[in-house]
């Protein structure tokens, strides 16, 4: 079969069926907001070529672990979506790491993506708590795709909780699927370091628990919604303590 991500068999290869679809693996790393490139860094040198033609999630490969500990082999899909390097996950629960678990800090290396929406998000709230601008990842007492630490859109450290806005975006299938239960793991694994998450469904998405904002859009109602519900998980001493004293913006 040829997809049209270019991946598969040549499309002009006799016998071949042309899909009018990207292959299973770009449309998992499409769900889960990684690229090929990036697992391209991550496979055993002498595997990237046949890695790069890949179209299967099911097929394994032996993979480098970043901290330099032992290849280990995965499906392409435990890598996108699973704990990463079995020895990390072992350290990252050991009483070492577990000193470190829930503390907020900056990541200077940290790119990610935000989108006007986010950054509007950033607005609204801080017009009614005080924002720390000083922080961008959280410890955690696990490995979240091979790493040690989440990267919240926004953290209130003096609360320990994280806020995060989440919609389908254009392809109407962001955070649904594999991205919607990554998007739980990354939530119990904060909520395991005494962290909690307000999350702003919007767009149609469903509830994902007691601390969602479910919303057509983000409106500034929304986002009192979320103080609300800081207030229900902190009390209204702890937010208050944060408050800007501005009147939320209509």
């Amino acid at each position: 079969m040829s997809f049209r991500c270019g991946h598969g068999a040549a499309g002009d290869d006799a016998g071949v069926v042309a899909l009018r679809r990207v292959c299973p693996l770009c449309m998992l790393l499409d769900e889960t907001h990684r690229s090929r490139g990036e697992l391209l860094r991550r496979v055993a040198p002498a595997q990237r070529s046949a890695l790069a033609d890949e179209t299967r999630v099911g097929a394994t490969y032996d993979w480098r672990c970043a901290r330099g500990h032992d290849r280990y082999a995965a499906t392409v899909r435990a890598v996108l979506t699973g704990p990463g390097c079995p020895k990390c996950g072992v350290n990252a629960a050991g009483p070492s790491s577990a000193r470190e678990a829930g503390v907020a800090f900056m990541n200077p290396g940290l790119r990610t993506r935000t989108s006007q929406t986010e950054q509007r998000l950033k607005v609204l709230l801080g017009e009614r708590i005080r924002l720390h601008h000083g922080v961008n990842a959280v410890r955690i007492a696990r490995t979240f795709y091979g790493r040690q630490e989440v990267w919240p859109d926004i953290l209130v450290p003096q609360l320990r909780i994280a806020v995060e806005y989440d919609d389908p975006g254009r392809s109407r299938r962001a955070h649904l699927g594999l991205k919607e239960a990554s998007d739980l793991e990354k939530d119990e694994a904060l909520r395991e370091v005494g962290w909690e998450v307000v999350r702003i469904r919007a767009g149609g998405l469903r509830s994902l628990g007691p601390h969602s904002v479910v919303c057509h859009a983000l409106t500034p109602a929304a986002v009192d919604e979320v103080v609300a519900c800081m207030r229900r998980i902190r009390g209204d001493a702890a937010v208050d303590a944060i408050a800007t004293g501005h009147p939320a913006a209509s």
